[in-house]
């Protein structure tokens, strides 16, 4: 018995669509292969110009007392000038705030 020699790239003779073909219907005025420009379809939207993007003025000092008040807490906790004991809390507030500042910097234009 012979083997098949089947295999990516071969044709397969047989079964029920051989030799069937559909081609789809054209009509007359449909835009079914011409090429249309995103404008066209309407899926456009035009970027927004530069100048549009700016932070408001009270943003840059935000972040800037984020970073102070962060740092202020540190060296406070470090030199022991906080309520209470040294404690993990102090630490904890003063790099939350100065992370905070960095994340506002991210956003800042």
């Amino acid at each position: 018995m012979a083997k098949s020699r089947k295999g990516p790239g071969r044709v397969s003779h047989g079964g029920r669509s051989e030799g069937r073909v559909t081609r789809p219907a054209r009509h007359e005025g449909s835009s079914t292969g011409k090429y249309l420009s995103a404008e066209e379809r309407g899926r456009y939207t035009a970027p927004t110009p530069k100048s549009v993007h700016h932070s408001p003025p009270w943003y840059g000092p935000t972040i800037l007392a984020l970073f102070i008040l962060g740092v202020l807490v540190l060296g406070l906790n470090y030199l022991n000038a906080l309520p209470g004991a040294t404690s993990a809390w102090y630490l904890l507030v003063g790099l939350v705030l100065i992370f905070s500042g960095f994340m506002g910097l991210l956003r800042y234009r």
